[in-house]
Parts: structure tokens; C-alpha cells; sequence
């Protein structure tokens, strides 16, 4: 279907082999929706994608190049959006949910953090040089808060670490660095708070999965560049199901791994192209409370909706 220049196409049970070079398990691909444009419902390169499980229905909220969050119920119908106050020196590339429902935005080329309410009324923005004028941030990549308040921002450019910053916004500590050990960072893109409590960073240049507690302290990755099942090419975002399944979108392979929590690989979905199943150079994912895997179909301009496994019941 195509209403308001937006296509929107509904596929039941589209249990295919579509791959890039791994194996795969079931799945269902039952949703594709958007299309290239600047009307409502519509997206230029969309770049980052949240959800909020807590809401009735579950709220999605996409950022794209045009510096634009939209909002959409599941099924992607559109609800309402509003823009990032400039976009001249460069556009956002990470967003997420934190506490009461507030929406954070990483303002990626102007080193800083916006926290806005579900309506987009800006409520707060939080940069580092404010408390840290020698050390503030350079190009922040994504941000997520955990149930206690602290802010975790990924940055890299000048350095590539993770920063910590309390609830009221001030500097609390930062790790990483730039390099190719473990608990060191190479353009990291995205991180995602799982159900245990850890963090999961997409390490973008070094091809792997990062974990980290709270306190910055490393307890495991995996990957590694190529395309076999268990590798990845540019992994740019990273989210954790409510069970603990790790979703990864690899913008290089034009596919999404699933990994169990220790990284094992649970299968791929998606291969280079531009038809219903395929990926062009994909940014963001994201995970409902039933399971379902929201894709940001990035050069494809749309969002491709996926179950891993069996098909999906709302």
C-alpha cells in the first residue's frame, strides 16, 4: 500500500533463507514501511531508532538525516515529530528512552546530549565541558540511562570512550580509549542497556561487540571482521531484547545477527539489495517487548520489522 507517499507493506510469514553468509533460524519478515521524502511518515537516510516498551501501545521514535524524531505507533503509523534546533555543522545519529519516558538524543556534531519529553519539548541538554571544560565531548555516537538515573554517552574523534555522568548531568568518569584491545574502542556507534544490567557497545571499527558494567569495567566481546556466522563488518547499533537476546545491525555485511548474551551466534537476517528482505547499508535496530526486531533500512529509506524464530502475535 502507498498513502501519503509513504509505503507501507504488510507480509504475513516471509519464512525465507535471505542471509549473508551464515546460517539462519526462522524467521518472519511482516512489516516494511516508509519511503524516501520529508512528509510525514516518509525518511532521508533515517539513522537511529528507539522504543519505548513501557507505553500502551509501544512508541518508536526514529531520527533521520533530515535532524528529524518521529514518532509512530508499532505498526509504523505516524503520530507526530519535531526537529533538533539546528543542523547546520551535522545531524543527530543516536537516540534512546531513559527515565519517565524522556527521549535523549545524541546531538552528535555539537558534543552534546538533548533530553526532550515525549511531546518534544526540549527539557534539558547535557554536555560534558560544562563540568569538564578541559575534556568535553567530541562527536557522540548514541547515549542510553540506566534505572538509577546515570547517563552513558559513547563518543569518538577526538578520543573513543564511554563517559558516565550522574542524573543531574555531572561527570562521574569515562574508559575506552582508541585501540584494538579488549576495553579499548574503535568508532564506537551504538550502546544498548541490557536486562543484566551490562552494557553493550557496538565497537564499529574493530568489527566486535563490547561489554562493559556500569563502572566501566570489561567483562567480554566477540566478533571480529568477516562474514561468517559469529563475525560482523561495521557493526553500527546494538539492542537487547527483554530476554536478553542481542540484536546487532552490521551496516557493512547489510544484515542482522542475533547473539545470545555471552555471543554466541543465533543466526542472520538480510542480504544486500533493495526489495522487502534485502538491506542497504543499514544503522539502526531495535527491539519490542513481544520480540520483534525494528530494522533502519537506511539507504533503502524505511524500516523493515522482523521475528526471529516464529512469528510474531501482538
Amino acid at each position: 500500500m502507498k498513502a501519503n507517499g509513504r509505503i507501507h507493506v504488510v507480509i504475513v510469514l516471509a519464512a525465507a533463507g535471505l542471509l549473508s553468509g551464515c546460517g539462519q533460524e526462522p524467521f518472519a519478515l511482516d512489516q516494511v514501511w516508509g519511503g524516501r521524502g520529508l512528509r510525514a511518515g516518509q525518511f532521508v537516510r533515517p539513522r537511529a531508532i528507539a522504543i519505548d516498551r513501557s507505553t500502551e501501545p509501544e512508541t518508536l521514535y526514529i531520527v533521520d538525516f533530515a535532524g528529524r524524531i518521529q514518532v509512530f505507533d508499532p505498526d509504523g503509523n505516524y503520530l507526530r515529530e519535531w526537529r533538533t534546533p539546528t543542523i547546520a555543522r551535522g545531524r543527530p545519529s543516536g537516540i534512546s528512552v531513559g527515565l519517565d519516558h524522556r527521549v535523549l538524543i545524541a546531538d552528535s556534531h555539537y558534543g552534546q546530549v538533548l533530553v526532550y519529553s515525549p511531546e518534544g519539548e526540549l527539557l534539558a541538554t547535557l554536555r560534558k565541558d560544562a563540568v569538564d571544560a578541559a575534556n568535553g565531548f567530541a562527536y557522540v555516537s548514541d547515549v542510553v540511562q540506566d534505572a538509577d538515573g546515570f547517563y552513558y554517552v559513547v563518543e569518538f574523534g577526538d578520543d573513543d570512550r564511554i563517559s558516565k555522568l550522574a542524573p543531574d548531568g555531572r561527570f562521574v568518569k569515562d574508559w575506552g580509549g582508541r585501540g584494538t584491545e579488549p576495553g579499548r574502542l574503535g568508532r564506537p556507534r551504538g550502546i544498548a542497556l541490557g536486562p543484566d544490567g551490562l552494557l553493550y557497545v557496538a565497537d564499529s571499527c574493530n568489527h566486535r561487540i563490547q561489554v562493559f558494567d556500569r563502572d566501566g569495567n570489561f567483562i567480554r566481546c566477540w566478533g571480529g571482521e568477516g562474514k561468517a556466522r559469529g563475525r560482523m563488518r561495521y557493526p553500527y547499533d546494538v539492542a537487547v531484547a527483554p530476554d536478553g537476546t542481542v540484536y546487532v545491525v552490521e551496516y557493512g555485511n547489510h544484515r542482522v545477527q542475533r547473539f545470545s548474551p555471552q555471543g554466541q551466534s543465533l543466526g542472520c537476517w538480510g542480504q544486500p539489495g533493495r526489495q522487502p528482505g534485502c538491506l542497504n547499508s543499514p544503522w539502526g535496530v531495535a527491539v519490542d517487548r513481544h520480540g520483534r526486531v525494528h530494522v533502519l533500512d537506511t539507504e533503502n529509506h524505511r524500516v523493515q520489522r522482523i521475528f526471529f524464530g516464529a512469528v510474531a502475535s501482538s
